[in-house]
């Protein structure tokens, strides 16, 4: 679990790592923006097959935005298009604020990494494009002001996987009628890693890398040792058979009684079916 640098992409943050640790393959889930700092889960080895299920987890930030001002690319480093005057006190930044939690559909900004038409959506913006893109459902769960130092203003957010934070805060600009961007931005939480277990690139101590069965975070059931090389094999067994809660048939992860992790699964027809199944 990293805690990256501002002014590194995430691939070259995983570049670092996998070099630095002397891991075979490595790839991370979720992508920090160049400008931020935070929280960025690095998968190693045989932990890169994990990081389709990390990505599907909900994530915390902190953002300074800046009102006032609006960029093409909704954060510091872009061009800027517009400036107006600031005078916002705090209970119209908390209500705008307030009407912007719950589930709602966000448009993708066009500086963004998603493909359309088989080409990213930043190149477009740097063609000078702008293309249509289909809103996503996403929810936000909390958005909390910290501080209020015109023009900046820090928030606290909690939201789903997918959603855009500079989106955010261009709409809470546009709310507010000052438009805004983001100044500085840090991942506080991805799924169930928080900055408590991020390390610096500078200070990495493979003692203190998360295993295989906490980053899942998915409920635990332990495989007999008579039977790890039939689930190894893909041998689909009654779930009475692993002793799976019903409680627990929509996803779970088994794991032998070294705790090493050996398949994420779930029940369908009466039998254990696996997603993944990972070596020894």
């Amino acid at each position: 679990m990293l805690d990256k640098p501002a002014g590194m992409s995430s691939a070259s943050a995983v570049d670092r790592v996998k070099r630095a640790l002397g891991a075979s393959r490595a790839g991370h889930a979720g992508t920090l923006d160049p400008i931020a700092t935070g929280v960025l889960p690095i998968c190693l080895g045989e932990a890169t097959k994990l990081a389709g299920y990390l990505l599907a987890e909900s994530k915390e930030y902190e953002v300074t935005a800046e009102l006032g001002v609006t960029t093409d690319t909704l954060d510091r480093t872009g061009t800027v298009l517009a400036t107006r005057p600031v005078a916002v006190t705090r209970d119209e930044l908390e209500r705008a604020l307030a009407a912007r939690v719950g589930a709602q559909d966000q448009i993708p900004p066009m500086f963004s990494a998603i493909k359309q038409g088989g080409v990213r959506l930043y190149e477009h913006a740097r063609a000078g494009e702008d293309v249509p893109r289909a809103p996503r459902r996403i929810e936000i769960t909390r958005l909390e002001l910290l501080e209020l130092a015109p023009p900046r203003v820090r928030i606290s957010i909690a939201c789903s996987k997918g959603t855009y934070v500079r989106s955010i805060v261009d709409d809470l600009g546009r709310d507010l009628g000052c438009g805004a961007h983001v100044a500085e931005l840090r991942r506080t939480r991805s799924g169930v890693f928080t900055l408590a277990l991020a390390q610096r690139l500078e200070a990495l101590d493979p003692a203190r890398l998360v295993d295989m069965v906490t980053a899942t975070g998915l409920p635990v059931v332990t495989v007999p040792a008579p039977l790890v090389e039939r689930v190894r094999s893909g041998v689909q067994l009654a779930p009475e058979v692993l002793a799976v809660p019903p409680e627990n048939y929509e996803r779970f992860q088994l794991v032998g009684d070294d705790r090493r992790l050996i398949a994420i699964a779930h029940v369908a027809r009466s039998r254990v079916v696996y997603d993944r199944v990972f070596a020894p």
